[in-house]
């Protein structure tokens, strides 16, 4: 399915999910106004369709021992294919990256990276980041503080069929 190929349940389970994606079907299926086989159907159908992708728990950083959060800006040396996708796997196995956008510009790739601490964060970044194959340079910005987040995408009425 693709936008504009929904109805207003399908949109209502996909608002509901998104903002809380432990609730039962029985409490699904009442809040989308269905009873719970049909609203078990639907929502298959989603995630066959691959609208809905996978259920995360939202996890607190801090409480985990992460206190630093990274954006780190990466340009390469070479934006041949192969040296992007090298360095794309690269990143793909490092766990403190949690969020990896290839960008248009002056920077190649900026990174969401997650660290213990400013030490073991510099670590990171001097052992795994800047010595990666094809890395010409990596400017980084600490957080202060997170003012939002807001999970998925919003879903609104122009999903509508």
């Amino acid at each position: 399915m693709a936008a504009g190929k929904y109805d207003q349940i399908d949109v209502r389970i996909l608002r509901e999910l998104q903002d809380d994606g432990r609730m039962t079907n029985v409490d699904l299926a009442g809040r989308v106004g269905l009873t719970a086989p049909p609203c078990l159907r639907r929502v298959r159908a989603l995630e066959e369709d691959g609208v809905i992708r996978a259920y995360h728990a939202d996890l607190d950083a801090t409480k985990l021992g992460y206190t630093i959060t990274v954006f780190a800006m990466v340009s390469l040396r070479s934006q041949a294919e192969s040296d992007l996708e090298a360095f794309e796997t690269h990143i793909a196995a490092l766990p403190e990256v949690r969020e990896c956008f290839m960008l248009n510009g002056e920077i190649d790739f900026i990174l969401k990276i997650v660290a213990r601490d400013l030490q073991s964060f510099q670590r990171f970044l001097t052992s795994q980041l800047t010595s990666a194959p094809n890395v010409s340079s990596v400017k980084t910005s600490l957080t202060i503080r997170k003012s939002k987040q807001a999970p998925g995408v919003p879903i609104s009425d122009d999903l509508l069929a």
